[in-house]
């Protein structure tokens, strides 16, 4: 019982930290742990990592929308193109008989955490809001289906995938992408959780609510720095909590 209890408040603290500082999914952190650590079914162990996803995104961006941190109207687009997306990428994986793309996530996470730390993110609000806001809207749209499509194929990494796109492809300054990738995951991780629950049941109720709490308590705290701490101290910030969470998961895979 301490084993569980020190695993799942462990994990909740990762996956809150990654998702409060850089829009991470709370499921690429939590599932290998409760699946290394307590011999957790699978399935069982991302429907809890998508529960807790759910309130830590939903607090997060209430954080980062109060601070005027989040693009809502474009959010809501990519949003809408990354569930369908990711419906048909997932379809089409279920012909595929080997996954090699397997450790995506894993090393997606290490690569953005140093690209933080070596490259940050440096792009203002005022730059970010100098686009045109059509062509914004349309390279969102194109941007969720390409995220979708991907995420359900290999099935995961969403949220890296997201602040990736956000920053790199549609130029948003690091705080207003953490905010509206957080927004996104509220709304793709209630869905995942619901449909996990319904089809495999809710299983631990204790891990479940451990982990929930945890996450959701440390994404707050991780949210409120972000959104008072400068661009340089976010990045380096960031990009250490990926980098740390890169390497355990890398090494919770491969050892």
């Amino acid at each position: 019982m301490l084993l569980k209890i020190f695993v799942c408040l462990f994990a909740g603290m990762g996956a809150g930290l990654g998702t409060g500082f850089a829009g991470m999914s709370a499921a690429a952190v939590i599932s290998p742990m409760l699946i290394t650590f307590l011999d957790m079914e699978a399935y069982q162990a991302v429907g809890i990592a998508l529960a807790s996803d759910v309130l830590a995104s939903a607090v997060s961006a209430w954080t980062y929308g109060k601070n005027k941190n989040l693009d809502i109207k474009n959010g809501a687009a990519m949003m809408g193109s990354v569930l369908c997306f990711t419906l048909a990428g997932s379809y089409v994986s279920s012909f595929v008989p080997n996954r090699t793309m397997g450790g995506f996530s894993m090393f997606m996470t290490l690569m953005m955490g140093i690209k933080f730390i070596v490259r940050p993110v440096m792009t203002t609000r005022e730059n970010s809001e100098q686009s045109d806001p059509k062509k914004r809207l349309f390279r969102s749209v194109i941007s969720g289906m390409a995220v979708g499509f991907i995420c359900g194929f290999v099935g995961a990494g969403g949220g890296i995938m997201m602040l990736l796109v956000l920053t790199g492809i549609l130029g948003y300054d690091l705080k207003t992408a953490v905010g509206t990738s957080v927004f996104i995951m509220t709304f793709t991780a209630f869905t995942g959780s619901v449909s996990h629950f319904a089809i495999g049941g809710i299983g631990d109720m204790t891990c479940l609510v451990l982990c929930v709490a945890s996450t959701l308590i440390w994404a707050r705290i991780a949210a409120r720095f972000a959104n008072k701490a400068e661009p340089a101290v976010l990045n380096r910030a960031a990009g250490l909590v990926l980098t740390v969470l890169g390497v355990v998961m890398v090494g919770f895979h491969y050892l």
